[in-house]
């Protein structure tokens, strides 16, 4: 039988969290004992309202500070990101979602990967930033890390078929995001709106602009090189416009296994909580009564070079993944500002990736001062 597990939500307030608070109440064998938010605190007890956890985490002091919690849920409060910490590796904890953006949700999900937590990864970052410490740590802790990301959970799944030295490569899948048919002159011109289009997923904004970059698939080459243990020449993007597809796993012998599905979060979420399980589910479903097209072909590089900047950091390993996502992070935030263009993404992280002082055996510490360290530098590079 399915075993009953203790889920933390952490980053509960964002897409990604949304769709895990739907997820964990269909599931009979899930309780959630903790949510987390950092600013959207009303969403957070209305979450809390459905699930009954027996902890609220307001990650932002500031918003903490002004918000006038429900008074049946004042004993159950903590504040600030030791809060977080203290959630993920707490013993009454089986499985942590981890779900908070960017490097605000690194040192949480270290402190489960130390307590050797399950951890159902849906921030990237964790792994493009501290993903050459997180693994060693993961393997010394008998911690598990199961991805949540589509393209991550359609390989860890198709690579289920074989051993792992059977695998040749994979094919991480891209929509090709708003701009995938746009000469590099028409992109130049691009407005936000425009950007936020994307064409098949519903996500927040920062991974809607990250797609329309390919700067996400750029990131996933990082995440799956240290996840997977792949060497980066492993890794191939495809375009694909239907999303259908998630992500291929090419065996030595020329199998090929895929993962498919419709473009809905909710069923990469599900599989992360109830691994080894498949339970009935929320997701949505295939239609098998009309015809389908699935298009693959090749990324483009040149017009999309945010993915060189993805393999660079990946063959580099250190403080690269670091500085590429934390400037990648300050830049897309600057364009949905309007101070920078739609192309300045991409050219403002190549020039702070290239002026960065590299480490190559980095600790923690490191990491965290070279985030801060480029997102120092996007900030100068804005005002230039």
């Amino acid at each position: 039988m399915p075993r009953h597990k203790s889920i933390a939500i952490l980053g509960a307030t964002g897409s990604i969290g949304r769709n895990a608070v739907t997820v964990a109440m269909g599931l009979p064998t899930a309780h959630v004992w903790c949510l987390s938010g950092s600013s959207n605190l009303e969403l957070l007890c209305c979450q809390a309202d459905q699930c009954r956890p027996e902890y609220l985490i307001a990650a932002d002091p500031e918003a903490a500070e002004q918000f006038e919690f429900p008074e049946k849920w004042r004993p159950r409060v903590r504040v600030g990101e030791d809060a977080l910490v203290w959630a993920a590796s707490h013993e009454d904890v089986d499985t942590i979602l981890a779900a908070i953006v960017g490097c605000a949700g690194l040192a949480s999900t270290a402190a489960a990967i130390d307590a050797g937590k399950t951890v159902a990864l849906a921030n990237k970052e964790a792994l493009v930033v501290a993903g050459q410490v997180l693994l060693p740590r993961a393997r010394e802790t008998g911690a598990q890390l199961i991805p949540v990301d589509s393209e991550h959970s359609a390989i860890w799944q198709a690579a289920l078929a074989g051993r792992k030295e059977e695998i040749e490569r994979v094919v991480l899948t891209a929509s090709g995001g708003p701009f995938r048919d746009w000469t590099r002159d028409a992109m130049r011109q691009a407005t936000r709106d425009q950007a936020l289009a994307h064409p098949t997923w519903e996500m927040g904004p920062k991974i809607t602009i990250d797609s329309a970059t390919m700067m996400n698939k750029a990131l996933e080459i990082i995440e799956a090189r240290w996840l997977f243990d792949l060497h980066p020449e492993q890794i191939v993007v495809m375009i694909h416009p239907q999303s259908i597809i998630h992500s291929l796993v090419e065996f030595r012998d020329g199998s090929v296994l895929a993962q498919l599905s419709p473009p809905d979060m909710k069923l990469p979420i599900q599989y992360a909580l109830s691994y080894p399980d498949r339970l009935p589910g929320c997701a949505a479903r295939l239609d098998w009564s009309q015809m389908w097209t699935l298009q693959l072909s090749p990324a483009d590089r040149a017009r999309f070079p945010a993915l060189d900047l993805g393999y660079a950091a990946a063959r580099r390993g250190g403080t690269a993944g670091a500085v590429l996502s934390a400037a990648n992070e300050c830049a897309v935030q600057a364009f949905l500002d309007g101070e920078l263009g739609f192309l300045e993404i991409v050219e403002s992280c190549r020039e702070v990736l290239e002026q960065h002082h590299f480490i190559e055996q980095p600790t923690l510490d490191d990491l965290f001062a070279a985030d801060a360290w480029a997102r120092e530098e996007i900030a100068k590079w804005i005002c230039a």
